[in-house]
């Protein structure tokens, strides 16, 4: 874990005369974050620090970042990267980071992105349009060169914590390279809070606080719709497809899972423990999910009759039988991104309020589908 280092501590024993690096310490303002656990904040004066405590799953290691405020003098505190503000370019490498931008208003100082065709952000795409955001291939990792020759002044990164050799290397070109870890984040809430991440590294905390309560509140109150619901009206709610041999569904703690039974249903396979994809037998899910009454995240086929050809099998399933089978891929970008995979960690409430909508469609009565959409026969 990189806090303080050792010799840091030391250092304050010995100053006993009320030395810089001491009074430092002493002013760090803690910000507090109510739903996200994978990163920490603090405020001093001039500079911000940011401390990555989960940047990926089951990552044994932190990270640290100084953020300066321009004209501010860099803090004795040791730290794996140092971003100088202003901010004129960055590169974010997962379409995720993409509604950052643009919700905090800096979509134009975004210069690379590693392929573009994922992108669905009407905004972004303007920018592309105009040879602003230069492609950087199919991956981060394979484009090292060309990230240095756009010389931006930060790189955020998502990672599995197999690639680290490329972190090191922009370390090594000048460029502080970030870590986000907003996917380990299993709370709805928690994966948009890491906003506040990236309005630290842009200098606009405040914009990123309020873009995350109008969220929050949103949320919150779409999750007020479905609170007096009685167990027997909660709907038995299938999802995941197969592959292969085995059925790949939410885990039971997963981001997916929760939000489902936070939307009024009742997921089949709460009890099957996991953050990420669980497989399971064709038998288990056949007797445990055959009468489920809704299909929701039938990965991104286009109809039944699609789903039927690619897989016979589906055609077994209560939900598939009634035409109550529901996939996310309602809105695409321009090369056919899914608008989900990019806004969705941001905005949860939409999500919410789209599987309320499927399943207690009483409930919000004015509300129109974003991202989910019914599949029709053909």
């Amino acid at each position: 874990m990189k806090y303080l280092p050792v010799s840091f501590i030391i250092l304050i024993v010995f100053w006993s005369c009320a030395p810089k690096s001491e009074r430092l310490h002493e002013k760090l303002e803690v910000i507090p974050l109510h739903y996200a656990k994978g990163f920490s904040l603090q405020k001093g004066d001039g500079f911000w620090v940011i401390d990555v405590l989960q940047p990926w799953t089951g990552a044994q290691e932190s990270f640290r970042y100084l953020v300066l405020e321009n004209g501010s003098q860099t803090p004795a505190i040791e730290v794996d990267a140092v971003v100088q503000l202003p901010i004129k370019k960055v590169i974010v490498t997962s379409t995720t980071h993409i509604p950052h931008l643009d919700l905090l208003d800096e979509t134009e100082a975004l210069v690379g992105f590693p392929n573009l065709d994922l992108i669905s952000s009407p905004s972004v795409w303007e920018e592309i349009e105009k040879g602003s955001i230069q492609d950087l291939g199919s991956a981060p990792s394979a484009n090292v060169e060309m990230i240095i020759d756009l010389q931006p002044d930060w790189v955020m990164i998502s990672t599995l914590g197999d690639d680290l050799k490329q972190v090191n290397l922009l370390k090594q070109a000048g460029i502080p390279a970030l870590i986000n870890g907003e996917y380990v984040e299993q709370h709805p809430l928690g994966r948009a809070e890491w906003i506040k991440f990236t309005g630290v590294l842009f200098g606009k905390y405040e914009e990123a606080e309020k873009v995350f309560q109008s969220i929050e509140n949103s949320y919150l109150g779409a999750l007020e719709s479905v609170k007096n619901l009685e167990g027997s009206s909660r709907p038995n709610v299938l999802s995941g497809v197969l592959y292969e041999d085995s059925w790949f569904a939410p885990g039971a703690d997963s981001w997916g899972a929760q939000i489902l039974n936070q939307a009024g249903g009742y997921y089949v396979f709460s009890d099957q423990a996991g953050t990420g994809s669980v497989p399971l037998s064709y038998e288990f899910v056949i007797d445990r999910a055959i009468e489920s009454e809704y299909w929701i995240g039938s990965a991104d086929f286009e109809s039944l009759e699609q789903m039927k050809k690619m897989e016979p099998r589906y055609d077994i399933f209560r939900a598939f039988k009634d035409g109550n089978v529901f996939t996310y891929s309602r809105k695409k970008g321009p090369r056919g991104g899914f608008e989900y995979f990019e806004l969705g960690y941001v905005r949860p409430d939409l999500v919410l309020k789209d599987l309320i909508k499927i399943l207690h469609p009483e409930l919000l009565p004015d509300y129109q589908l974003y991202f989910y959409q019914k599949l029709n026969e053909k």
